[in-house]
């Protein structure tokens, strides 16, 4: 992929070799790094109710623990990101999964509403280092198709968090309470520190960092090729595609629970055959790259996406049956297996030499989004899904845009039209 004239273009030399060193041992630990944010978000999701009058507080103040570990989870990927850039991939990649581990022992002896909300905030900050490091450390890497596999094969990895999460939430919610499922989180965060010593080792090694130094000095900021076009439409392209999935989440305790009635192991089996539509369609994305290019399933996946939240809008202002709306979710969180990886590897190609950096802003757009949407799709209380088809509907159609403009730009820009 080429990168456009106004970014910033580092020799050669600096670049690592690309075409090994992603070994299986390192992708699943980058996959469980990629598994800590969606646990962390989704265990504990059947566990709402209970939370809310525990702790004798509002449904919507319980939302505020999930909106403030996505905000951490934001400002933290834009804090590691660029360590990582400056001084290698593990040094900021333990501290931050440190601090998960410390944050997350808080939450689950947290007193009060206000405590857990401080904690979530902190585990998100330190949750943030493992996912955006870990795509930078592909990116290092692998490019191309190449890394668009890996991008795809990690999220069938992380794609076990958001199957086995709700499965569980719902099954032990009773059994161990909310602080339980918190505990469980924790076991997590303790394995991701452990799994970070043991198998990562240094990709961004010291003397591309020096070169990159220098080119700074010579030429100004690397941080300007931050500017391309084609990396800024690849990432909305992603951003607002998980804001589709992020809008989903947030609203399907209520949605399933509330509205059609399940109990939480109902709502656990329906959110998890949701997330394993992601998982199996995810799989199937790092096999169509062998015979298609990586922007032909990118468009089809954003096709999919946008045709199932028109689906579900339409049946939601027609009032149709509550049942029915779960098919169009099923397809549109299916579907975005065919966006996620593509969307990575397409963005991050596109700025190779600050892959760290360039990583946070792709993950603080995309969280700083999904803290966005979160309280919104409650916005009409717990007996409606029309605020949910609203956001949905909306965050489709901007990555539709998104794809469309940057597409367009490549083809001006005489951009190949598959990525090798």
């Amino acid at each position: 992929m080429a990168t456009n004239t106004d970014s910033v273009r580092i020799p050669a030399a600096s670049l690592p070799s690309r075409s090994s060193g992603i070994t299986t041992p390192l992708l699943l630990v980058l996959g469980l790094l990629s598994a800590v944010a969606p646990f962390a978000t989704d265990l504990y999701l059947p566990a709402f109710p209970q939370m809310t009058t525990e702790l004798a507080t509002s449904a919507t103040t319980v939302q505020l623990t999930l909106t403030a570990f996505l905000l951490g989870v934001t400002a933290g990927q834009l804090v590691f990101g660029p360590l990582s850039d400056r001084f290698g991939r593990v040094p900021p990649l333990v501290a931050g999964a440190a601090l998960c581990v410390l944050a997350s022992a808080v939450a689950v002896f947290a007193p009060n509403v206000a405590v857990l909300v401080a904690a979530r905030l902190f585990q998100g900050l330190g949750g943030a280092a493992g996912m955006v490091i870990g795509r930078a450390v592909i990116s290092d890497l692998s490019t191309g198709k190449a890394a668009a596999r890996a991008f795809s094969l990690m999220m069938i990895v992380g794609g076990v968090a958001p199957v086995v999460a709700p499965l569980l939430g719902g099954l032990l919610t009773g059994p161990i309470g909310w602080r339980g499922l918190l505990a469980i989180v924790l076991g997590l965060s303790i394995a991701m520190l452990v799994a970070v010593l043991v198998v990562v080792r240094e990709t961004h090694l010291r003397s591309r960092r020096d070169e990159l130094r220098a080119e700074r000095v010579a030429s100004g900021s690397p941080l300007r090729a931050l500017r391309s076009r084609t990396f800024l439409g690849y990432t909305a392209v992603f951003a607002f595609g998980f804001a589709v999935m992020m809008a989903y989440i947030s609203a399907s305790p209520f949605l399933y629970q509330n509205m059609l009635g399940l109990d939480t192991v109902g709502y656990g089996i329906m959110f998890g055959l949701n997330a394993l539509a992601l998982v199996v369609v995810s799989a199937l994305s790092s096999r169509l790259t062998a015979t298609r290019s990586v922007e032909s399933i990118l468009t089809l996946g954003i096709t999919l996406v946008t045709a199932s939240t028109v689906a579900f809008a339409l049946l939601v202002f027609f009032g149709a049956p509550v049942f029915w709306l779960t098919v169009p979710l099923f397809t549109a969180v299916g579907s975005l297996g065919l966006v996620f990886g593509n969307a990575t590897a397409l963005a991050l190609g596109a700025v190779p030499q600050i892959a760290g950096s360039a990583s946070a802003v792709l993950g603080a757009l995309q969280f700083g989004l999904a803290a966005l949407v979160s309280p919104l799709v409650s916005l009409g209380g717990e007996g409606t899904a029309a605020p949910l088809a609203v956001v949905m509907f909306g965050a489709a159609v901007i990555a539709v845009v998104a794809l469309v403009i940057t597409r367009r730009g490549e083809r001006v820009a005489g951009v190949g039209s598959s990525v090798g």
